[in-house]
């Protein structure tokens, strides 16, 4: 079973104003895989959510872009009262247990270590790691 397929149902009956079928989905994704991947998040073509999606928690605004790789136990999500939550570039790999929370911005190409704590934007090519988060290189392309 793939997650991403059943995120791409959900996300296709809510852009065309299905009703309660995709909030049927969002449940089964919360039961069966043991994560929260609303319709509402925009995540793009290739993308890869590693173990079906264990633990993962994405915030219903957030952003991904296309050909990531999500490990298991990964939360974006917004602080506490503020609207803004993280915006990820492409082929962006985050590693299990990662934590992205806050108006952040992660460039494109960008490997994000397990356990990390990303508190703020991250540029494009660079590699980050522990908490909170610093660069600890940039790969070249």
């Amino acid at each position: 079973m793939n997650i991403y397929k059943w995120y791409q149902a959900e996300r296709w009956l809510y852009l065309h104003h299905v009703p309660i079928l995709p909030m049927m989905i969002k449940g089964l994704i919360r039961v069966l895989f043991a994560a929260v991947i609303p319709y509402q998040c925009k995540i793009g073509q290739g993308t890869l959510i590693g173990y079906q999606g264990l633990g993962v928690v994405i915030h219903k605004k957030c952003v991904l872009g296309s050909n990531c790789h999500i490990s298991q136990n990964v939360t974006l999500g917004g602080k506490s009262g503020k609207q803004e939550v993280p915006v990820i570039g492409d082929n962006v790999t985050i590693g299990t247990g990662a934590v992205i929370i806050g108006s952040i911005h992660i460039g494109n190409n960008v490997i994000i270590g397990a356990n990390a704590v990303v508190l703020a934007d991250i540029p494009d090519n660079a590699v980050v790691v522990g908490v909170p988060s610093k660069i600890i290189k940039y790969i070249e392309r």
